[in-house]
């Protein structure tokens, strides 16, 4: 099985991005190396309970010691870019001085891309929080915000020559919400309060950075990474319209409305008011600044009922399919939030920065047939030309994820990889989903 366009894709263009992603904490191990910090992971990972199997990112897939074959392992797939993110704890020390070994390791690795013709989409913050900040209350402290301001200027002053496009952040909802209201991301805390404050802060910590981010690197476009669901409701009935109604409130319009219209939802007032963060003078239009693009990470959809106590509650819908994580395969569901989204408001330009599938992936032979991967990809590249053609503005498209990684929570047992990897001899197998990919981008008009 291959993965195709329609022949008239705006998609099969020569500016149309196409690339694959990855994330620091989930790649690079060496957690200890040349004076890297311990971050919030770390911690997280050595409480006993948190992760699956008690995995950690200690060695993880050994990017920091080979990331030129990897390069070379990008080269091969046919992408135009690659989005990497930056450990803002292997570049910074406690006092804010620059760490020149973490930095050269990024410097190497972005110069060697460029010199392979590969574009570089860099992320400043894709989860790794440096312990000794949430020492001092993690996000949940105001002052993070203006650390990670000072953070995002000393590596845009000492990258930003080589970096194509900047995201401030990735998915505020995960690092907030699974972090600080429910727990099962680092830092693991718990209260509704905690996660929106959180939340809150990261927003401003994206605003107040802007400024210094286009200063030191002028001709990159400058942006956001949010992660959104499509959220359904369970039934016709009005509690279930209600129930999904809120739980699209929470997890989408919380973060986009802030971004793009200098607001939280105003329903929350009305509803939920505990939910709604202290925000400062200011801090609204610090937020909205205008932005280049929008990043968007998409896998899967939900289906909510009432519930009396939590107001929603989600119900898994049969005679559908699954992958290995237990997210709903639905391709429909992307294009409608696109089209959704775009109809509700004026959104920049728009990068898909994530999009894939866990899968129970087996190497046999040397070979990895991973099916159920090429039919999500057919089915959700199709779903971005679709919301294309009605209007919608996308510039690009990764895949998530270049290769097999630590996945949080569920360790080393969830592979999203288009390459297989073994983390015994961390040799990388390329799958029929890498190949079936890099045939599509090798297809495209020159």
């Amino acid at each position: 099985m291959s993965i195709t366009l329609p022949n008239n894709s705006i998609m099969l263009k020569p500016d149309f991005t196409f690339g694959v992603a990855t994330a620091s904490f989930q790649i690079e191990g060496a957690n200890t190396e040349d004076g890297r910090l311990p971050c919030i992971w770390d911690t997280f990972c050595a409480t006993p309970g948190k992760v699956l199997n008690g995995d950690d990112g200690s060695v993880a897939c050994d990017h920091y010691h080979l990331w030129k074959e990897d390069v070379q392992l990008i080269k091969s797939l046919g992408v135009d870019a690659y989005r990497l993110s930056i450990a803002w704890p292997r570049v910074m020390d406690e006092q804010g001085e620059p760490n020149k070994k973490g930095l050269l390791f990024y410097r190497n690795l972005i110069k060697e891309l460029k010199a392979n013709g590969i574009k570089v989409f860099a992320t400043l913050y894709h989860w790794d929080l440096p312990q000794h900040l949430e020492d001092k209350g993690g996000w949940l402290n105001r002052e993070t915000a203006y650390r990670y301001a000072e953070y995002a200027n000393l590596i845009t002053n000492e990258l930003g020559q080589w970096v194509d496009s900047w995201a401030t952040f990735n998915e505020p909802f995960c690092a907030a919400l699974l972090g600080y209201e429910v727990g099962v991301h680092a830092p693991g805390l718990a209260k509704p309060e905690y996660g929106r404050q959180a939340a809150h802060h990261i927003l401003l910590a994206h605003g107040l950075a802007l400024p210094a981010i286009r200063a030191n690197s002028p001709t990159a476009d400058v942006g956001i990474v949010l992660n959104m669901n499509r959220t359904y409701a369970a039934s016709d009935k009005s509690e279930d319209q209600f129930a999904a109604l809120i739980r699209e409130t929470l997890d989408n319009q919380f973060f986009i409305e802030p971004l793009l219209k200098a607001q939280y939802p105003k329903l929350l007032n009305k509803v939920l008011p505990h939910y709604l963060p202290t925000i400062l003078p200011g801090d609204m239009e610090i937020i909205a600044r205008p932005i280049d693009f929008m990043g968007m990470n998409f896998y899967t959809c939900n289906h909510n009922e009432y519930d009396e106590e939590n107001l929603y509650r989600e119900v898994k819908k049969e005679n559908v399919e699954y992958t290995d994580i237990g997210w709903e395969i639905a391709p429909q569901a992307f294009s409608e939030l696109l089209i959704n989204l775009n109809e509700q408001y004026d959104l920049p330009p728009m990068y898909i920065t994530e999009n894939g599938a866990a899968c129970a992936d087996t190497i046999e032979a040397g070979k990895v047939d991973d099916d159920q991967r090429v039919r999500y990809l057919q089915g959700h590249i199709n779903a971005v030309n679709d919301a294309i053609n009605v209007g919608v503005d996308i510039r690009g498209y990764f895949a998530w994820s270049l290769m097999d990684n630590f996945e949080w929570a569920e360790g080393y047992s969830k592979r999203f990889g288009l390459t297989y990897v073994d983390y015994e001899t961390q040799e990388r197998t390329i799958k029929r989903s890498g190949y079936a990919y890099r045939d599509l981008l090798l297809s495209r008009q020159k």
